[in-house]
């Protein structure tokens, strides 16, 4: 898994100039998922969602605890994890990398062997990191020439980007691929931290073993090798830079500002945008040892392996850094591989979501999907079967710095964003694929519009996300069937006339 990672950086998803060769043999061995979408584009509720099979409304970690505003900093003990379902049927579990998980409970407490990494970002502080360097006699981390904007009160912005004065060998990505690789050794040998009560068919305890880089995630901090691995003069700006954020929600414009894209320049944008695409590269090398790996110690032939990222990264899209409260593609759109063995190779055009490879890895393992509730197994579709499948696909956000609440509905050929506290909006994605026109209230999208909202509305009353209560007195959605005001003591019998 990587972090903050858009599809329009992988071979495999048609970009010619970055090197992904790793990903791309995955998914040329596997299945490719073009449609692939996060439940919502912020790690921590993502993350939960995956581990969880359950949706952000559902499981209620909504926010990032380094920026929360007053939700819930830890998942529910009685919620259903896929991680404790394996460990309780014998499964040894390993996590290398990035958990932002929650606060008080670590990864280990649902079963993950490795160690614990605190944040959003790569630690080169922690203890086991330093003591890989120290092992290898690598020198320590150092950066310079670090890029910055400027925030609307006149302050530096967010680290952006950064040169590193490291090998790559001293990296925190070629840690944690090294680290994956022991794991998996120990593994492959039926060592763990428990037995099977039945063990595979190879005769050892069967595993779970999941790499979570912190990359490519900003700031883009990255030895010279990979930092000028691609030309700034030769990166094209994306179509969106062109946002004008006419008829779109304020907050849009406010989110521009904090990430201090008009301030950059345009020669800036291009190398950040050389940067995350060398961040990729880096880390696609990094994936490609542990693919290595798994061959060399022959268990390609029964081991599953599945990539995905918990959100996608703007890098200048939409005049946008990071990712925030504006539900494009660019964030929500994510990439997905599944090499299941004996399966042949494929590409699926299904909307399927992050949340979908919870109940994938629990029918790999043969047990019950069911509690992943808002999960659904993508396997039949990686066997090549022919299944019905959902027309859209629905995502939300709670907001990130504040409270924001938003809900949107996808198809293949338009996207609904309700935003409660402004204007909503809605794109037609066959004639503007950039997402740059809200045509919200445009008689020839009526049909359309009318159509989108009573499906998000219905969908959200299936699921029981009370967001709906919103929807009922602001939209046609139909004459409401449950008593919409909550005050059903105000009848007219109790009345006085």
């Amino acid at each position: 898994m990587t972090d903050q990672h858009t599809v329009s950086t992988l071979g495999c998803y048609d970009n010619p100039v970055v090197e992904t060769p790793n990903l791309d043999r995955l998914a040329a061995t596997g299945t490719r998922f073009t449609d692939c979408f996060t439940p919502t584009a912020i790690c921590t509720p993502a993350r939960a969602s995956l581990l969880t099979g359950a949706a952000p409304f559902r499981h209620k970690l909504l926010a990032n605890y380094e920026r929360n505003v007053g939700y819930m900093e830890d998942l529910d003990p009685h919620q259903f994890t896929f991680a404790e379902a394996l460990r309780d049927a014998g499964w040894n579990l390993g996590l290398l990398g990035k958990w932002h998980g929650g606060v008080q409970r670590t990864a280990a407490d649902y079963g993950f062997a490795g160690p614990h990494f605190e944040g959003w970002h790569n630690q080169v502080d922690h203890p086991d990191y330093l003591a890989y360097l120290d092992e290898h006699d690598l020198p320590p981390y150092r950066i310079s020439d670090l890029v910055r904007g400027t925030t609307p009160n006149g302050g530096e912005g967010n680290l952006l980007a950064a040169r590193l004065h490291q090998p790559l060998e001293a990296t925190f990505e070629h840690y944690l691929a090294t680290r994956t690789i022991e794991m998996l050794e120990r593994f492959a040998q039926g060592e763990g931290q428990r037995s099977a009560p039945e063990e595979g068919p190879d005769g050892r305890p069967p595993f779970f073993l999941a790499t979570h880089f912190f990359g490519p995630h900003l700031p883009y901090i990255l030895p010279a090798e990979w930092y000028d691995r691609y030309d700034p003069d030769a990166m094209e700006l994306p179509a969106s830079v062109a946002e004008t954020f006419e008829n779109k929600p304020p907050v849009q414009a406010n989110y521009s500002g904090l990430w201090t894209h008009d301030t950059l320049g345009e020669r800036t944008s291009r190398e950040l945008i050389a940067a995350y695409w060398g961040y990729v590269a880096m880390i696609d090398l990094e994936i490609g040892r542990i693919l290595d790996a798994v061959d060399r110690l022959g268990l390609t032939g029964s081991t599953a392996v599945l990539f995905t990222a918990d959100h996608g990264e703007f890098t200048g899209a939409h005049r946008l850094h990071d990712k925030g409260p504006a539900m494009y593609d660019d964030i929500y759109r994510i990439p997905a591989l599944v090499r299941v063995p004996g399966e042949a190779p494929q590409v699926r055009e299904e909307l399927v979501t992050l949340t979908d490879m919870t109940a994938t890895v629990l029918e790999l393992a043969g047990l019950d999907a069911s509690p992943a509730v808002d999960s659904r197994s993508l396997l039949p579709l990686v066997r090549g079967e022919s299944v019905p499948w959902s027309p859209t696909v629905l995502c939300e956000y709670h907001g990130h710095h504040f409270p924001y609440p938003q809900r949107m509905l996808r198809t293949r050929t338009h996207k609904l964003v309700v935003n409660p506290e402004s204007v909503n909006e809605l794109y037609d994605l066959v004639t503007d694929p950039h997402e740059l026109v809200n045509r919200i209230g445009d008689p020839e999208l009526a049909v359309v519009e009318r159509e989108l909202v009573s499906e998000l509305y219905r969908q959200l009353r299936e699921r029981g996300d009370n967001f709906y209560h919103w929807m009922t007195p602001m939209y046609a959605v139909g004459e409401a069937d449950y008593d919409a005001t909550l005050s059903s003591f105000e009848t007219d019998r109790h009345a006085t006339h």
